[in-house]
């Protein structure tokens, strides 16, 4: 009802705009002194153009807008509807014989744009001073008076202007203190943060600051969190590659930001300069990092993307995700698949014939695979195998292996595992066409299996937080980051290279756990305790990139380095693969491997020695105190 009457309002004004126009536009034309006659002539078309002119605004759809929300659009429209009523008048007026100075359409074309449009104006500045009286309007402090602070700033007062109200800006930039940008005023550095917010009574908190590192996030949102204010974060350049920054990508600020890193330079023609146009196959294309290289590779448009993984609903959601971006503009093809099933990934290779591939299909978890290392040997060795051998065959152009940084001196059967599948691809390489290359990096924030998810679990149902060991160092990415730098490395690609990514400085996991209950709002060991619980099998205090005699040799890019390896020996290899294959108890998995790497320092076999140790240290005590009673008993007789 009410934007009904809202409408017969806005009508009704109209209806009187434009009424008087034609007579002012008279007035002005001849400076007060009109003939009778053009009054006479006018009052005749009148009833003709309120009829034409409503008609028009109708059709043009200016009664059912929300006007208090206007914008470019909307003058737009009032602009087209004045502008097309006016030529079917003037079309209809010159026919009929009408001999009306032409000086009066122009007069009442410009009236009613600028009436019509100020009618509008007026709705949306009422709407703006109410909400502004009744206190609704959100105050917002913005941290970082940059690019990226500016268009947050202009999309607020185009969009959000009803709930959302700019109080000022904080920049550390002493050139840009008590200057304004788009009117509103640099408030002071981050050192006022408090002051500010306390003086101003803020409500909301905005860091558009997407290129800072950790460090300097850190200390912000400790400033931010002594205001009580709401937090909001806008991504890291990492997630911000498409150059887009809208308040929709704001978030709550999350531990990945206080982690974060300086960021990553791609050279963006030369990644698109080999997968544009090109048949791309993923495999783990349902994984957290195999998703996001699909959506990386998405981004510069190949011919068709090959979405392989054998847990259906992950690539069912990938493929639902891709489809609704990008099915215009290239074939997306989901299939299901096991890179174990040997026949079935030549199958797939001989109907697709991809052109580059990237091998993201493996067991991740450490204490999973210790447990089963069959399934290690099975996924991540053989696996490899398969689709490494398949490219070989159907020449393929390159080929991509995600590894990780635990198959450097492995003490565990799924770094082990990875470090035979590097072996594995590096030997393919000397005798293929295929570019064959491997890329290392440490863990990933958000991925499956990563800390972070199981950390807010805990903390949402009270803690405590375990944590293995208090000593315990590890290196992190992102998501994106590490899939942008992925596919950088695979730009590089020359054939047989092992490529380390420069993972930034560890860090402590119970400092990141201390960082996230905090960013919860709770104190940690006081609201949420901390438990450690001891290393598991197959687990290290501290990851490292490469062992201590392999080094690294710089490339074009700064955070990526090839690493210096020995010459594969094949045949040490091939024979390693031999006894692996078929084979079904961990002990000689593992004794198989140790053969296969000299530096993999089994973490089951260690604690199976020190058993073994231990049972004959407590039976040498047996012994050694049955020898003493019966020496006692010698001597008492």
């Amino acid at each position: 009802m009410r934007r009904r009457l809202i409408s017969m309002a806005l009508m009704l004004s109209d209806a009187v705009v434009v009424l008087i126009v034609p007579f002012l536009a008279l007035y002005i034309r001849f400076e007060g002194s009109v003939d009778s006659r053009y009054f006479t002539m006018l009052m005749q078309y009148m009833p003709f153009i309120l009829i034409i002119r409503l008609g028009v605004f109708y059709t043009f759809g200016l009664y059912n807008r929300l006007w208090r929300y206007a914008g470019i659009n909307e003058l737009l429209s009032i602009f087209g509807a004045v502008s097309i009523s006016s030529v079917i008048l003037i079309m209809y007026m010159y026919v009929d014989g009408a001999t009306l100075p032409k000086s009066i359409y122009f007069l009442s074309w410009f009236f009613n744009t600028a009436f019509i449009g100020s009618s509008r104006l007026v709705v949306r500045i009422m709407h703006y001073l109410r909400q502004q009286h009744d206190g609704k309007c959100s105050k917002v402090l913005i941290i970082g008076a940059g690019d990226a602070g500016a268009m947050i700033a202009r999309e607020i007062k185009h969009r959000y202007f009803d709930t959302k109200k700019i109080v000022g800006f904080i920049d550390d930039d002493q050139n840009k203190q008590h200057q304004k940008l788009l009117g509103v005023k640099v408030l002071g550095n981050r050192e006022d943060i408090r002051r500010i917010a306390s003086e101003c009574s803020i409500n909301e908190i905005i860091i558009a600051i997407p290129s800072a590192g950790g460090a300097v996030i850190r200390e912000v949102v400790r400033e931010c969190k002594e205001t009580k204010c709401q937090v909001k974060i806008l991504p890291g350049i990492y997630e911000i590659i498409d150059g887009n920054v809208s308040v929709q990508q704001l978030r709550n600020v999350d531990v990945e930001d206080l982690l974060g890193r300086d960021p990553v330079q791609l050279d963006l023609e030369e990644i698109a300069g080999y997968l544009r146009g090109k048949r791309v196959l993923v495999t783990g294309a349902g994984g957290s990092i195999g998703s996001e290289i699909c959506r990386q590779i998405s981004k510069v448009s190949p011919s068709a993307l090959y979405l392989l993984g054998k847990g259906e609903n992950s690539i069912y959601e990938i493929n639902g995700e891709l489809r609704e971006k990008y099915a215009a503009e290239f074939d997306i093809w989901p299939i299901i698949a096991d890179v174990r099933d040997k026949e079935r990934i030549e199958s797939i290779f001989s109907e697709v014939r991809p052109q580059v591939v990237f091998h993201a299909a493996a067991h991740k978890h450490v204490p999973l695979m210790e447990a089963q290392p069959v399934e290690a040997v099975r996924n991540n060795i053989f696996g490899t195998k398969n689709v490494a051998e398949a490219a070989d065959r159907y020449s393929v152009e390159r080929f991509v292996m995600i590894s990780t940084d635990k198959a450097v001196n492995p003490t565990s059967v799924m770094g082990a595992s990875k470090r035979i599948a590097e072996l594995v691809v590096q030997n393919l390489s000397k005798s293929s066409k295929t570019k064959f290359v491997a890329v290392r990096f440490g863990n990933v924030l958000g991925s499956r299996g990563s800390v972070i998810p199981l950390f807010k679990k805990q903390i949402a149902k009270g803690g405590p937080i375990t944590i293995t060991h208090p000593e315990m160092i590890r290196y992190f990415m992102t998501i994106p980051e590490a899939s942008q730098l992925v596919l950088q490395a695979g730009s590089m690609a020359q054939g047989g290279e092992v490529f380390v990514l420069d993972m930034g400085k560890p860090v402590k996991i119970v400092d990141m756990a201390c960082d996230l209950i905090e960013l919860s709002g709770l104190v940690p060991y006081k609201d949420i305790k901390i438990q450690f619980t001891g290393l598991r099998p197959g687990e290290k205090l501290f990851e490292e990139l490469l062992t201590a005699e392999e080094g690294t040799a710089s490339t074009k890019h700064n955070k990526i380095f090839r690493a210096n390896l020995k010459q594969v020996n094949e045949n040490r290899l091939s024979s390693g693969l031999s006894m692996l294959n078929g084979v079904e108890t961990a002990e000689e998995i593992i004794k198989i491997m140790s053969g296969l790497i000299p530096t993999y320092k089994s973490a089951r076999l260690q604690e199976n020695t020190a058993r073994k140790n231990q049972a004959v240290h407590i039976e040498g005590e047996r012994y050694n105190e049955r020898n003493r009673q019966y020496r006692q008993a010698v001597n008492d007789i």
